[in-house]
């Protein structure tokens, strides 16, 4: 039954799924879409990556990303299933022909997917461009967010090294997430370090940068740049000791 302001809805029963929050949740669901990622044997060099309800298809030509696409709403029309086209997009070719404008990709209703520039993508974002990027134009308007928050709270009522800490605990692992698993730009690094110090800059109440690291020193608060080298060595230690992924990446 349904409870909703103390009153009571009529019995009936559910015979089928799970209860929310279920430690099945995760695995029978992954049992049901077990048959997903079988349709990229079908199509040479496609890719199908999954994350829980979230596809990621990749096809090196417009023609076979369409049959990959139709192929991935098939199974999930067996599955009583559907693809939701007002949150599906396409993004622009990575490569030299990055500008290139593309055909459309359709639904099998005859619904089109819309070509865009950028896609979000289990939090990071993918760009078009020549070679593989991630945008981090969007994890630097969340830290600037987190900090302002931060702010709005407790403003200047505890010392600078208890707001630090929050700042290190709460705020850089956002701006961060997900950067070490591919190289940066030098614009992206310097980019990513020049907003953490326009906030020490706000916190300290001062411009120069010597202070600035004086103070960073003292409290042991790191830049972007030199957060991301240990983390990214992590992730390959950690990539490299799985030897089991290694052979799948270079089947």
């Amino acid at each position: 039954m349904v409870k909703w302001d103390c009153v009571l809805s009529y019995t009936f029963a559910v015979k089928f799924g799970v209860r929310q929050g279920s430690v099945l949740s995760p695995f029978l669901f992954a049992i049901y879409l077990d048959d997903i990622p079988v349709n990229r044997y079908l199509i040479p060099s496609s890719f199908v990556v999954m994350y829980a309800d979230d596809i990621l298809l990749i096809a090196p030509s417009v023609s076979k990303l369409q049959r990959l696409f139709h192929a991935c709403e098939f199974e999930l029309s067996c599955l009583d299933m559907c693809i939701n086209t007002k949150k599906s997009c396409c993004i622009i070719r990575i490569g030299p022909r990055c500008d290139v404008k593309c055909a459309s990709i359709s639904t099998m209703k005859g619904h089109n997917l819309p070509w865009v520039s950028e896609i979000p993508y289990l939090g990071i974002y993918i760009i078009k461009g020549r070679q593989f990027r991630c945008s981090v134009t969007n994890a630097k308007r969340s830290f600037n967010r987190s900090t302002n928050a931060i702010f709005g709270k407790v403003w200047r009522t505890p010392s600078e090294e208890v707001t630090l800490q929050l700042v290190k605990s709460k705020c850089l692992p956002i701006l961060l997430y997900g950067l070490e698993c591919y190289s940066l730009l030098k614009a992206d690094l310097h980019s990513l370090d020049f907003v953490v110090m326009r906030f020490l800059m706000k916190l300290f109440r001062t411009a120069n940068k010597d202070i600035i690291d004086e103070c960073r020193t003292f409290c042991n608060f790191p830049l972007p740049t030199e957060m991301l080298e240990i983390k990214s060595n992590k992730f390959c230690k950690k990539f490299e000791c799985n030897k089991s992924m290694l052979r799948y990446f270079k089947c």
